[in-house]
């Protein structure tokens, strides 16, 4: 990352006008298990995918009027595909003139450009 993304991020960061952000309430359950070891970890890790319990009310996902409101699922209940939408694509390198140079070329353009507008600013 270049010094002029790092600036860019920081003062858009002080000025940005969404400052306040609504995090989700931290759960009631606040019951530890004893002695648990690296593996026991990692094994409820990846059994809870979700952030929130089932049951809960999901807040400001219901916008229609005289609608009941939207509860969580168990995680279960929800398509396999919905865990990974947040994962990166990962592009093969397939050589020369491929997808995944294709892809880095146009990032690297796309920062260069603005980098640019950055510094007309100045």
């Amino acid at each position: 990352m270049s010094f002029l993304a790092l600036s860019r991020s920081s003062i858009r960061q002080a000025f940005s006008p969404c400052l306040a952000r609504g995090y989700a309430a931290k759960s009631s359950n606040t019951e530890r298990v004893p002695n648990v070891s690296v593996k026991d970890t990692s094994a409820a890790e990846e059994k809870t995918l979700s952030s929130c319990p089932p049951g809960t009310i999901l807040e400001g996902l219901n916008y229609l009027k005289g609608q009941p409101p939207v509860i969580a699922l168990p995680d279960d209940e929800y398509p396999p595909w919905l865990w990974d939408l947040m994962k990166p694509k990962v592009y093969e390198d397939d050589g020369p003139g491929g997808k995944a140079e294709k892809k880095r070329l146009r990032r690297e353009n796309q920062q260069r450009i603005k980098d640019q507008n950055f510094m007309k600013t100045q």
